[in-house]
């Protein structure tokens, strides 16, 4: 029965009211199934309707009642369930609320969850979660059958629901703002890594564990969870749910799951090894793609992705957008879109990724992270650093005569920066570290513009 691990009852919104709040693509969504499922939907945000028009308008045919500009709690009064948007903290007072009249907390990945056909592959991490979700979608798509790629990437999966069969193959990207108000897990799971993230959310390394922890929790003995054998912080929550324990290595091979011996990429079950691709199959640049794609390789063999198909998906896979992204060569220098490393410990991954000198974009906006290891790694490795954002001054009093820097307000003059310091030979890599958020929506958005300005060199 797939993911179906609830009480029926538990999944029928018919007759039901739905309270949504943060009208973002997911609530969006979710309120368009509820409706189809017979719910009366209520979604409201803190924003205005002149800000939200346009998402109103084309949810304008489904009779939604809209309350925006404040969560006043009566809004509580008969909601049988609340879904929040990622942006909404699991500890917001309105949450509690909800919590304390015993209203159930959901989202819309586990509401699609609770309803998946077929067996769904969950993937989560500090960093390579993007990369390997998309490699895992690569591999479905190479073996012929039909793939569904969403969650934190891409499009919400609920709104394909009722398009899915029992064979298709489902992967989702999983955040901890997703996982931390999760009561399921998936059918097959992976934790690639748990480094320190998010800690402006969760306050503590515990707390974002826990939230991470929660794709594995709830499995059943005859679930998978895929585990990094080489971080510290995924095998720690080994024995976490019930699932069988798989392991993926670049150090040393393992008897289920998937490693790397010299150049040689493995898939190995019950200690019978079978060859996979080797490392000139590969074009991510990067020890760390490496891992993301021996942990692709344990989980699409779980969904009976043949080898062939995984080879094939490997060859033709040049990563994902804002991920080391090789934007242009300009006046023989090259320019690297690294726009999705948000914290410290990726934009050292993409510091390890290349030999050639770097001129070292970074900034954006912190989250209580831990800045000391970057420091001493940047010191050693970067030729020039350009600092922007709201974490520059903090940075740069940190860096003071250990590197040659150039303080900027925004992107454009750090890349105007870049521009002027780089000669032949150099890269130019935006690798932040920090959020976007103080100036720019997502790191997409901030990853378009490097990428728009770089162009138009």
């Amino acid at each position: 029965m797939g993911d179906h691990k609830s009480r029926p009852y538990e999944n029928n919104m018919n007759g039901k009211h739905l309270l949504i709040l943060g009208l973002a693509r997911q609530g969006t969504a979710l309120a368009r199934f509820a409706v189809q499922e017979g719910a009366t939907v209520t979604i409201s945000d803190l924003r205005s309707s002149a800000v939200l028009q346009a998402q109103m308008d084309t949810l304008s045919d489904l009779g939604i009642s809209f309350v925006l500009g404040a969560h006043p709690l009566n809004l509580l009064d008969g909601v049988d369930l609340l879904a929040i948007s990622g942006g909404v903290p699991a500890d917001a007072p309105f949450v509690q609320a909800a919590r304390e009249k015993g209203i159930p907390i959901s989202n819309d990945s586990q509401e699609f969850l609770k309803r998946c056909p077929a067996k769904s592959i969950g993937i989560t991490g500090s960093a390579g979660k993007t990369t390997t979700t998309a490699l895992v979608g690569a591999m479905g798509n190479a073996s012929g059958r039909r793939t569904w790629v969403g969650g934190n990437i891409g499009r919400p999966l609920i709104a394909h629901l009722n398009e899915m069969k029992a064979d298709d193959i489902i992967v989702q990207e999983l955040s901890s703002f997703q996982l931390e108000i999760w009561e399921r897990s998936p059918s097959i799971a992976a934790v690639l890594n748990i480094t320190p993230n998010h800690l402006d959310r969760h306050k503590t390394m515990a707390g974002y564990s826990a939230a991470k922890a929660n794709i594995l929790r709830y499995q059943y003995a005859a679930d998978t969870a895929v585990l990094s054998a080489d971080d510290a912080g995924a095998v720690a929550l080994e024995g976490v749910g019930n699932g069988r324990y798989l392991q993926f290595s670049l150090h040393h091979p393992v008897n289920n799951g998937a490693y790397l011996q010299e150049d040689t990429l493995w898939l190995a079950r019950d200690g019978q090894r079978q060859k996979i691709c080797t490392r000139a199959d590969i074009q991510l640049r990067g020890q760390h793609n490496v891992a993301n794609i021996l942990a692709a390789i344990t989980l699409a063999d779980r969904v009976n992705i043949p080898a062939d198909a995984m080879l094939n998906a490997i060859r033709k896979f040049s990563g994902v957008e804002h991920r080391l992204e090789k934007v242009a060569v300009v006046d023989s220098v090259t320019y690297i879109n690294d726009s999705i490393a948000t914290a410290p410990e990726r934009a050292l991954a993409a510091l390890s990724a290349f030999d050639a000198p770097i001129v070292l974009l970074a900034g954006g906006k912190d989250k209580d992270m831990v800045w000391e290891t970057w420091a001493d790694v940047v010191s050693k490795r970067v030729k020039h650093l350009i600092l922007f954002g709201a974490l520059a001054p903090m940075l740069a009093e940190m860096m003071a005569g250990r590197v040659e820097m150039i303080q900027v307000e925004t992107v454009e003059e750090a890349i105007e920066a870049g521009r002027k310091t780089a000669v032949p030979h150099d890269i130019v890599l935006l690798s932040p570290g920090g959020t976007s958020y103080d100036a720019f929506p997502d790191f997409a958005k901030r990853g378009g513009l490097f990428r728009k300005i770089v162009l138009a060199m």
